[in-house]
């Protein structure tokens, strides 16, 4: 008697999935991938710097600025990543047609703000393999926001292998990302 051994096929999941995931989450080799909600400290930080991007933007009349949570779906990356959801983002491209979906495309700017698990050497991997997949995908800037720390990395897809430090007292910016735009890093860590 032969015995048939049944197979479990996964599921691809899609965009459309991803929209229906009711939390944080991105999209990475077929697979909606979910966050977890962050504390108090990051959120706030990254709430300053939103501000200020929102701020600039009203002055100057340039770009869309978005919170934790807004999607951008981009083509299928060499990771296998078809989204992004950073903490902070900035956008220099037309909003979507339809208001209630992701964009499509690359965010210019993203800051990923760490959280408390966002620390050591499988943390650190992540991150970078993170970051690899935003300059494939086109973001001209990438931050990664030391919490802990209370410093920025910027990395710049011209130089993606070079990080600058912008430390407590000095201005940091997201050239050529986000052009003009400066912010004091106290102002970023003040809660």
């Amino acid at each position: 008697m032969i015995v048939a051994e049944s197979i479990e096929v996964e599921k691809t999941e899609t965009l459309d999935d991803l929209m229906r995931a009711n939390c944080k989450a991105e999209l990475i080799n077929g697979r909606v991938v979910r966050m977890m909600a962050v504390g108090h400290l990051p959120s706030s930080v990254a709430g300053n710097i939103y501000f200020s991007l929102r701020l600039f933007i009203r002055q100057s009349a340039m770009g869309l600025t978005y919170t934790d949570g807004m999607g951008f779906a981009v083509p299928k990356l060499r990771s296998g990543r078809q989204s992004f959801s950073p903490d902070v983002s900035f956008y220099l491209g037309p909003p979507p047609k339809n208001q209630m979906r992701y964009i499509d495309g690359p965010p210019s700017f993203a800051a990923e703000v760490r959280s408390e698990n966002d620390y050591g050497f499988a943390a650190e991997g992540n991150i970078a393999a993170k970051r690899i997949d935003y300059f494939e995908a086109g973001t001209l800037v990438v931050w990664d926001v030391d919490t802990q720390g209370r410093c920025i990395y910027c990395y710049r897809k011209s130089a993606q292998h070079t990080k600058e430090i912008f430390r407590l007292g000095q201005v940091a910016d997201a050239e050529p990302a986000v052009p003009g735009w400066r912010i004091n890093v106290d102002d970023i860590f003040r809660i």
